[in-house]
């Protein structure tokens, strides 16, 4: 008699997406038939995924109800409320069944709760995330590969490149998802280098050896972020042709193609990745996005503002990322109506709030454009609070445009934010004392110039030494 209504409810909630009311009568009738209880885990945890994924308000909330009056929740529930739950409450979900009840979790366990301090923000995920993986070792999972892969994606995550290495380099076992995280650890991190990008390209070379895994379309994804950071023309048309042999039909693939459009534009070839734009047969707000950057990029912004246009008249969004790359291609070529026109149509059209980097856009096209005193106010206005970033842009063009008092103004704020915020980034001052001082010299006042140079003495500022890099165009992957 319990092995129907079992089945039956099963079937209703595999479904697939219901309304939270639909879902509250099938829990009903589950407590009724007496499948709430830990006999029954696969259904209570089927039914705590349908609550999280519910669009509703509450959705969460019955999820959190199920879990927390289910009798003895097993590894199974765990696992699903780790999944499910907000990255920060994951883990706190997971120290619970560590400490609080007498549970051997399995793979899944570690995995799922591995992916949550991934999504959290560096320097809180980290800490929690490297005592997940010494639990993980002292459990014996470091031979499973998908845990051992969500691991070493958690550490490029967290922009810890040299964990991340180490346990790749350890892994007895790779899959194509194992080279893939690896690969792709090192295109995104924030400050992306050139280093960066060259291991990568060395790692994939290394995976072609490999003949147990085979390069897969999320390999040429990052491959072709690796060439972007790179920025060799030759090595990213080697990398293109490849991408054809192993993908036999990469327009129609709109990550590859919006890959392959951001790496050219990024290599200097802008003809090249409009070609790629325009073959394409799929286009979504960031393959847009991509091309309006290489038209930034590459000084064409009545081309971008164009692209723009076309954006809009295929009925597509755009985001915060696309209005910044409009106002930098406004910035390069001196569009000051159509750059205030953009930045006050994100929130009166679109309602995308201003961020810091559009402010700063707006600052460095006032800038660039002489008007020093107009780009003073607009700074002190902002609803946000400037970082120096905005006021190096407006000493910059200070000194460009030969404005001795507004740089000496901006000079000093720039040095008294630095002192107030207390930064140990003895390389930025050097920069601000540096600038101030040029400033000085500009205008010849050359005992000001002595004074800066002796504050830089008192407090222990060096500058720092210039160099020169001669870079080599050898092909990376010509001996594949």
């Amino acid at each position: 008699m319990v092995g129907l209504p079992r089945l039956r409810f099963l079937s209703l909630l595999q479904r697939g997406k219901m309304t939270i009311d639909q879902l509250r009568q099938i829990q009903a009738q589950m407590i009724v038939n007496g499948l709430n209880c830990c006999r029954a885990a696969s259904m209570v945890g089927k039914l705590i995924d349908c609550y999280s994924v519910v669009s509703a308000p509450g959705g969460m909330d019955y999820a959190r109800l199920i879990f927390s009056y289910a009798e003895e929740p097993n590894v199974f529930i765990y696992n699903v409320m780790i999944r499910c739950m907000p990255p920060n409450e994951a883990t706190q979900i997971f120290a619970h069944g560590i400490a609080g009840r007498e549970l051997v979790f399995d793979s899944f366990t570690y995995k799922y709760a591995l992916g949550a301090c991934a999504r959290l923000p560096s320097s809180m995920g980290l800490w929690e995330g490297k005592q997940i993986h010494a639990r993980i070792i002292k459990v014996g999972f470091t031979s499973d590969v998908a845990v051992q892969t969500t691991s070493l994606h958690f550490y490029a995550r967290s922009h810890d490149l040299l964990s991340a290495r180490q346990v790749f380099d350890q892994m007895p076992v790779r899959t194509s998802a194992s080279w893939n995280a690896m690969i792709t650890g090192y295109c995104s991190q924030r400050r992306g280098t050139k280093d960066h990008a060259k291991e990568a390209l060395g790692l994939f070379s290394a995976m072609l050896l490999d003949y147990t895994v085979k390069p897969t379309d999320t390999t040429m994804v990052g491959l072709l972020s690796a060439c972007s950071h790179f920025g060799v023309l030759e090595t990213a048309t080697c990398v293109h042709g490849f991408v054809h042999k192993v993908i036999h039909y990469p327009d129609d693939d709109v990550f590859i193609g919006t890959s392959l459009v951001d790496m050219y534009s990024k290599c200097g070839c802008l003809s090249s990745a409009l070609d790629v734009f325009k073959r394409m047969k799929e286009k979504n707000i960031l393959t847009w996005t991509a091309m309006i950057a290489g038209l930034a990029i590459h000084g064409q912004g009545k081309e971008a503002l164009e692209l723009f246009g076309a954006l809009e008249a295929n009925n597509l969004r755009p985001n915060a990322v696309t209005f910044t790359c409009l106002l930098f291609a406004c910035c390069h070529a001196g569009l000051l109506d159509e750059g205030l026109h953009l930045f006050n149509s994100m929130s009166n059209k679109f309602g995308i709030t201003p961020q810091i980097q559009h402010y700063g856009c707006i600052v460095d096209l006032l800038g660039r454009l002489g008007r020093l005193q107009g780009a003073f106010e607009f700074i002190i206005q902002m609803p946000l609070e400037p970082d120096p970033v905005l006021w190096r842009s407006l000493l910059g063009a200070c000194k460009v445009h030969g404005d001795v008092v507004m740089g000496e103004k901006v000079g000093k704020l720039l040095l008294q934010l630095q002192q107030e915020q207390g930064s140990l980034d003895l390389l930025s001052k050097c920069e601000d004392y540096i600038a101030l001082s040029n400033i000085y010299a500009l205008a010849q006042r050359w005992e000001d110039v002595e004074m800066v140079r002796e504050t830089m003495k008192v407090e222990g500022i060096q500058t720092k030494p210039g160099c020169s890099v001669v870079q080599s165009t050898n092909l990376l992957l010509a001996e594949q």
